[in-house]
């Protein structure tokens, strides 16, 4: 079991360059099995984490071949493409879902099982099931298994109940093949759904509307291969502006887009935090935290419900009393017990979370019971007087790139211990 081993109270000066975005990584690889060409996909600034190793294995599963080198993906097609995904691995990720929508457009049938990842409360992915209906799939569940075929995709108005970012993309990359013109309402709006506009355009197809809530796009008879770079991960911009924040530190992180922080940035500066923004760059400055009266998770372009365990870790050491409201996942407070032991003053009752700020966190063994959780326990013991321990460090390698050499990098004091990273066959 690896874990981390931090010496807290060391502020952190420098400055750091953001990778790809994990959110829009998973979902353009997928997106890869689109291309019916006989061209590799070539993929750039793409983050080495576990989820990314994860979805590799998958795809080599379906008969591709994929090379990663130096943060770039080489995706090339075998001969033949396989329709069924190896339970073991659609266990250890959500995103595995994703494959649904490009293998039915692309082949027209698939098989696989419920989606893993983290532990955070009620995903269904229903959304996704009436969608693809709706585009002609037929959809049959048993013995644990989905199996979904359909003969031909054809476009149609698909109405979301709810903007679900998971939904979206799955459907955008399951018209984008089908005939005819497919209409998606209220649509998710993230820079993710965007990113994976452009990348679905660069490889032949047609979609307008990314980033509003209707998304229109015109069914093509074939995609093909091309070089596409990732956008900046906004989640791991965010994590490192906090973690500098709750230091008293001062960091510059470059080769990011402000704008898809615009949110976050807004609470950082409300508890007190100095943010100053270039073209592609954003610095957090020392300052006096201070509460929030109330922060709300929602969809974007709200405060995104994957930077409210880090943001809830710095508010434990801002002056006064701070109200976070978890909107997306009812069970995303598992942190809240691990802050506790490190005497966070934190208060739980059902989606709200009453924080008040204390003087001194103290350092003690914990555990990182999912992604943004594990992040956020790293920040706190940055913060932290002595020794914090953080067991099943896997959780964080699913979304960081070694994060503790890039915090190292910036001057905290973080040691990785047992033995090498995650399983994945040790990616």
């Amino acid at each position: 079991m690896e874990r981390f081993i931090i010496e807290g109270g060391s502020k952190l000066h420098g400055s750091l360059n953001i990778k790809g975005a994990k959110n829009s990584m998973l979902p353009i690889m997928a997106a890869t099995v689109l291309n019916s060409s006989s061209d590799s996909v070539e993929l750039y600034n793409i983050p080495n984490i576990y989820d990314m190793h994860v979805m590799k294995k998958i795809l080599q599963s379906l008969g591709y071949t994929v090379e990663f080198q130096n943060n770039s993906l080489l995706i090339s097609p075998g001969k033949a493409l396989n329709y069924s995904i190896p339970d073991e691995l659609m266990r250890e990720m959500r995103s595995s879902i994703f494959l649904m929508g490009p293998l039915l457009a692309r082949i027209g049938r698939v098989k696989l099982t419920y989606p893993g990842g983290c532990s955070i409360g009620p995903r269904p992915i229903d959304l996704h099931f009436k969608g693809l209906e709706a585009l002609g799939a037929s959809i049959r569940e048993e013995n644990g298994y989905i199996e979904a075929s359909a003969s031909e995709l054809t476009g149609t108005e698909i109405h979301l109940d709810y903007p679900s970012v998971g939904a979206t993309e799955n459907l955008m990359m399951a018209s984008v093949l089908a005939k005819g013109k497919t209409v998606i309402h209220n649509a998710a709006k993230e820079p993710e759904i965007v990113d994976l506009q452009n990348f679905l355009n660069a490889i032949g197809c047609q979609i307008k509307g990314a980033g509003t809530e209707k998304l229109r796009i015109d069914g093509v008879k074939s995609a093909s291969a091309c070089s596409y770079r990732i956008i900046p991960d906004r989640i791991v911009a965010g994590t490192y502006l906090m973690a500098a924040a709750i230091t008293r530190g001062d960091i510059t992180l470059k080769e990011i887009i402000p704008s898809h922080l615009d949110a976050v940035v807004a609470k950082l500066k409300e508890a007190g935090v100095e943010v100053e923004a270039t073209e592609d760059s954003l610095s957090v400055h020392n300052g006096q935290l201070k509460a929030v009266e109330t922060l709300r998770t929602l969809p974007y372009p709200g405060f995104p419900t994957d930077l409210q365990a880090p943001m809830m870790a710095l508010l434990t050491k801002a002056r006064g009393d701070s109200l976070i409201v978890e909107s997306i996942f009812e069970a995303r407070f598992k942190h809240v017990e691990e802050f506790v032991k490190m005497n966070a003053q934190v208060t739980v009752r059902e989606r709200n979370a009453l924080i008040t700020g204390v003087d001194r966190l103290v350092g003690a063994e914990v555990d990182a019971t999912d992604l943004r959780a594990g992040a956020s326990l790293v920040l706190a013991g940055l913060a932290a007087e002595g020794t914090t321990v953080i067991n099943n460090v896997w959780h964080i390698d699913r979304g960081y790139e070694a994060m503790e050499k890039e915090l190292n990098q910036l001057g905290a004091r973080i040691s990785r211990v047992n033995g090498p990273a995650g399983s994945v066959e040790n990616f």
